[in-house]
């Protein structure tokens, strides 16, 4: 059981750091993922802290089959949301962590124009050097290539028409994915290189399709380094693009203690505070880390802090993984205000 008092009390010094004299306010949103029922309970609603949900929405929901597009979703959900004093911020999924799913149009995969649209990703393991015992996980859409980012780019297109300066903010998956490094699992046209050229450009892309709302890369890890002692740059160089589109940077998982995060996008997101929005995504399992120093949990306030004073970011996206969600996140969140 939380101490309510105790958690008033680290709220109120948490949101004056926050909020006080000559500090930017920070935006905090319910990251529902595709759970958009939820954004109906009164445990949000009635928290105004939360000014509003992030919902997922896949590419293949959106695209139902070539150019008819269904956005019949992201109307229902920003009316209620708007009805209720509360914004919408789109997160845009065309990337899965099961070999099970594929969350790209049925279309590209039986086109051989879109070389099967997606490409099936792999966990190996680092004694694994030939990589001959690698394991699917799930599936990204190809962003490298040119002929599925043009279809990408249509859809961008067609939610900015509607959407743009309705919505919050829109942003794209995280970068992070996996085709060992070797080259022998990689898919036709993939390279180092080509990737992240291909996540600038789709970039590119959404700042172009919303000049209004805010937009974000979730770009956490890039494939073929490993920082800082294998920095080849593809991070660093979707950071610096980042900045000169004016494009807001972020990624999910807040986890303060965790030395790959504090070694990749951590001080990048810092870095670019202030210049572009910024933002990191509370994910499953991130209320369950334990603080080296204490040996305990992490707490809300512990997160919150660690995001606003060192990160420094404009939005901070909380899941709903319970017990915590309904027990800590929203008490803490009435309290602050």
């Amino acid at each position: 059981m939380i101490n309510v008092r105790s958690v008033a009390w680290c709220a109120l010094l948490v949101w004056l750091c926050c909020v006080g004299a000559g500090a930017k306010p920070v935006h905090h949103y319910v990251y529902f993922g595709q759970d958009r029922e939820k954004i109906r309970e009164a445990s949000f609603l009635g928290t105004k802290a939360m000014e509003g949900a992030q919902v997922t929405y896949s590419w293949r929901q959106l695209e139902p089959e070539e150019d008819k597009y269904d956005f019949s979703p992201v109307r229902e959900d920003l009316a209620f949301l708007t009805s209720k004093g509360k914004r919408l911020f789109i997160q845009i999924q065309d990337v899965t962590f099961s070999p099970k799913r594929i969350n790209v149009p049925r279309y590209l995969l039986d086109d051989p124009r879109y070389n099967g649209g997606a490409n099936q990703q792999f966990d190996v393991k680092a004694e694994d050097k030939e990589e001959a015992h690698a394991v699917g996980t799930g599936w990204v859409a190809r962003r490298w290539d040119p002929a599925v980012q043009e279809r990408f780019h249509k859809l961008l297109d067609a939610l900015g028409r509607e959407f743009d300066g309705r919505v919050q903010g829109v942003n794209l998956a995280e970068t992070s994915i996996g085709f060992g490094e070797s080259g022998r699992l990689f898919p036709k046209g993939y390279s180092f290189e080509t990737y992240r050229d291909g996540i600038i450009t789709n970039m590119r892309a959404l700042r172009r399709a919303f000049p209004q709302s805010v937009v974000m890369q979730y770009a956490n890890y890039m494939p073929g380094e490993w920082l800082p002692a294998n920095d080849r740059g593809y991070l660093r160089a979707v950071y610096k693009a980042a900045k000169e589109l004016k494009v807001g940077v972020g990624g999910p998982d807040l986890l303060p203690h965790r030395r790959g995060q504090l070694n990749h996008s951590y001080p990048l997101i810092r870095e670019a505070a202030g210049a572009v929005p910024t933002g990191i995504a509370v994910q499953d399992g991130n209320y369950e880390d334990v603080n080296p120093q204490t040996g305990k949990r992490v707490t809300v306030p512990e997160l919150l802090e660690f995001a606003t004073n060192y990160l420094k970011v404009d939005y901070v996206f909380w899941c709903t993984q319970e017990p915590y969600y309904s027990q800590e996140v929203i008490p803490f969140f009435k309290q602050a205000r």
